[in-house]
């Protein structure tokens, strides 16, 4: 079990690794929307969507990175002040009650709607924007699968250290 708990680490490693490119990316292409737009008097729709599809890849498909590394948002009022013994089941109860049953249930409720600009190739937001919304829809349930498979791994994690003590 925790050899499949590293492999999704890893997994979560190289998707954070060539989506972190994305931050740098956005900055410099909102720089550049930015002169075009103050310096030369030039707007492009789709450069501004590209931006928004930047940050919707980053901040959806670093998400499991995030749970990986332990920096998300946790809201920590006793977390911080209980034992090591509390804390590990207090993560179990939030990965096995909330944190699975909610991206199991964003993931069932957003496929039909992911299916469906699929099934139509669902255009741009705006007149003349990027001609892929299915593409940024479909970061909805990759998202919940990277999330899922880091939850699991976490469990296998707890569940060993557990046992290991």
């Amino acid at each position: 079990m925790l050899r499949f708990a590293e492999a999704i680490e890893r997994m979560n490693q190289i998707v954070a690794n060539v989506i972190r490119w994305l931050a740098l990316t956005m900055v410099l292409v909102q720089f550049c929307i930015v002169i075009g737009r103050y310096v030369f008097g030039f707007n492009s729709i789709a450069a501004q969507e590209s931006v928004l599809y930047m940050h919707a890849t980053l901040f959806m498909l670093g998400a499991g990175y995030t749970l990986l590394v332990d920096k998300h948002v946790r809201v920590d009022v006793f977390y911080a002040k209980v034992s090591e013994a509390t804390r590990r089941r207090i993560d179990i109860f939030g990965h096995l009650f909330l944190l699975i049953p909610s991206m199991t249930a964003l993931l069932y409720w957003s496929w039909p709607s992911v299916r469906n600009s699929w099934k139509i190739l669902e255009g741009p937001i705006s007149v003349g924007g990027i001609e892929a919304v299915f593409l940024l829809k479909s970061l909805i349930p990759a998202f919940c699968v990277l999330i899922l498979l880091q939850s699991l791994a976490l469990l296998v994690r707890l569940f060993h250290q557990k046992s290991a003590t």
